[in-house]
């Protein structure tokens, strides 16, 4: 690792090869947590090049315990976290209304490192127990049209560098690395991204797989839509910039979509949105991210005509349906 640190700190960039085996190195757990530890701050120092982000993603892909539900066409909704914006669990509720709305989920997440409370947080919190059995998985998918993959069961380099970056709570390259490793290999996958360097490297990275994927990027910096500003989504077809009336039917506050100072608040805020009991704010930003998800499969005439079937699936009780059934199979 010295080697690679010097190399690193002359300004030099790694190739995919040796991306991929500093990576792998890591989660075989042959470095010790200082030199893990100086390896990530280099990147919070510099940016990251796409070979050695493809490099990164390889080595976890190698190590990742593989999980085949291919047969169910699923599809993720995964920001790469890192805003800093401590903004409710939105992508994770907009896969249930996604679940409820007919189309099969494999959520891919992981504990809050930058933020109060990450996805596996409120999972938790709400009931839910991880696992890697495959025979459990398609169980759940079966009944309830989605399941929970917690990225650690599946990345040994995940587990390695968990308390690492608890501890340095800063966004890490690691961030950029959970939207691309999903074990499940979903057809479909919703991207949010923190800047739009980001969402250049990913619409290279997506546009060489024959996944369909939309990635969105609030222009104000969320890894989601928002509703507060404008948002760029780019697709296999091009890139455009919507409003939020346009995504969403109105704008919204930073204020209106704070994730709350606790696991505890943040699984309360799920719930209550998810039983109906949410405010107007919290309903609009999860359906527009349910929306732009249910689009992304082709299988809707239009957006509208997705957002109406994020809207019946909420308002109907199935989204909170098929939470509610998830939790009580465990």
């Amino acid at each position: 690792m010295k080697k690679i640190l010097q190399y690193l700190f002359e300004h030099k960039t790694l190739s995919r090869e040796v991306a991929k085996e500093v990576l792998v190195n890591i989660g075989k757990g042959i470095y010790n947590e200082h030199e893990v530890t100086a390896f990530m701050t280099v990147y919070l120092m510099r940016s990251i090049n796409i070979e050695e982000l493809q490099g990164f993603r390889d080595a976890l892909l190698e190590l990742c315990v593989q999980t085949d539900i291919s047969e169910y066409d699923t599809m993720d909704i995964v920001g790469t976290g890192g805003d800093g914006k401590n903004t409710f669990n939105i992508s994770t509720m907009a896969c249930f209304i996604v679940a409820g709305a007919g189309q099969k989920v494999a959520k891919h997440g992981n504990y809050g490192a930058s933020s109060i409370s990450g996805s596996s947080n409120v999972m938790e919190q709400l009931g839910y127990t991880f696992s890697k059995d495959t025979g459990k998985l398609k169980k759940e998918i079966e009944a309830t049209n989605i399941c929970f993959l917690h990225a650690p069961l599946f990345h040994p380099a995940l587990k390695t560098v968990g308390p690492i970056r608890k501890n340095l709570a800063m966004r890490t390259f690691f961030n950029m690395l959970g939207p691309m490793a999903n074990p499940a290999h979903p057809t479909y996958q919703l991207v949010g991204v923190y800047s739009l360097e980001m969402a250049r490297i990913y619409n290279y990275l997506l546009q060489q797989t024959d996944k369909a994927f939309t990635i969105i990027h609030s222009l104000d910096g969320y890894d989601e839509i928002s509703l507060t500003n404008d948002t760029k989504v780019i697709t296999k077809e091009g890139e455009r910039i919507f409003t939020p009336e346009q995504l969403g039917k109105r704008m919204v506050s930073a204020e209106d979509i704070s994730g709350g100072n606790s696991v505890e608040e943040a699984a309360k805020i799920f719930t209550n949105v998810l039983k109906g009991e949410g405010t107007w704010a919290q309903n609009a930003v999860v359906l527009a991210n349910a929306a732009m998800a249910l689009n992304c499969t082709g299988n809707h005439t239009s957006y509208e005509d997705a957002y109406h079937a994020a809207v019946e699936s909420l308002e109907s009780g199935k989204a909170n349906a098929c939470l509610v059934k998830l939790v009580g199979l465990q």
